[in-house]
């Protein structure tokens, strides 16, 4: 187990820069978010930025995932728009295109995961056609991403349609054979005030392939810093710990980016005895 950090959190430095110094501050990982400036498949360079990204993490023995939460990167208008329940077929093909770039990238990058969210149920769309269109669509990637050996992780993101890891959980209920596993972001938990953290890490350490971390409020979508919010960072890593989970912790604080390498350090500083304590 070992810390990562969000490029979603230096959206204002170059991303090897933002690499090198995640770094030189002692971090082992990175989440990459693609972004309007990071990897966007709209850009005709991103191959070219893909491989100054693969030399510099092999260079620096930096693990990697891949996130695809930026906003506003396929439509300018509406945030975190298509997705994968959008009302129509057009509009959730972009989206799998759009995925699909995403795991190109995550399987030359030899990421530990590609994370993905549902998207935001609108008004015009039953619930039935939601679950229909989100596992199907889930399926397919899933299985495209298996023949590479990539896992696809969900994230359960407050304001979607998976919003809970309840509702992970019925995913899975669902379709059982989806193949899809849980990108765990801790703060979401508190905000959605699921429950006690280390029930809810010991009942799915199996199918844990990413963990966000961050400070946060029960009742408020806020990222903030630790020490900010009602986070138990201790139960956090000790669940970890007893679940054996191996990979990356990925620090997630999207609003902090203009503190620039400042943030960073100082959730560094704040998880790095935890870290090392849980060994």
């Amino acid at each position: 187990m070992y810390l990562g950090y969000n490029t979603n959190g230096l959206v204002h430095h170059e991303p090897v820069t933002a690499i090198r110094g995640l770094a030189e501050i002692g971090y082992r990982g990175v989440a990459l978010t693609i972004d309007h400036y990071l990897l966007s498949p709209s850009n005709p360079h991103w191959q070219r930025q893909l491989h100054e990204i693969r030399d510099v993490l092999d260079r620096l023995e930096m693990r990697c995932v891949i996130e695809t939460g930026a906003r506003y990167l396929l439509d300018p208008w509406r945030k975190h728009e298509p997705s994968l329940i959008s009302p129509t077929p057009a509009e959730r093909q972009r989206r799998m295109q759009f995925y699909r770039h995403a795991l190109c990238c995550a399987v030359a990058l030899n990421a530990d995961c590609l994370s993905i969210w549902s998207g935001i149920r609108h008004s015009e769309v039953a619930e039935n056609d939601a679950w229909s269109w989100l596992t199907e669509g889930l399926k397919r990637l899933c299985d495209e991403a298996a023949a590479f050996g990539m896992p696809i992780g969900l994230e359960p993101e407050p304001g979607m349609f998976v919003d809970t890891v309840q509702r992970f959980d019925e995913l899975r209920e669902r379709s059982p054979d989806i193949g899809c596993r849980l990108t765990l972001d801790v703060g979401h938990v508190i905000c959605q005030q699921e429950g006690k953290l280390s029930d809810i890490i010991t009942l799915h350490g199996s199918l844990l392939v990413n963990v966000h971390i961050e400070d946060m409020r029960r009742g408020l979508h806020e990222h903030l810093m630790f020490g900010e919010g009602e986070l138990d960072i201790a139960e956090v890593f000790t669940a970890l710990r007893q679940v054996r989970y191996g990979k990356g912790v990925y620090v997630e604080l999207s609003r902090h980016s203009h503190l620039g390498f400042d943030a960073a350090r100082r959730a560094y500083e704040a998880l790095r005895p935890f870290v090392e304590q849980a060994g």
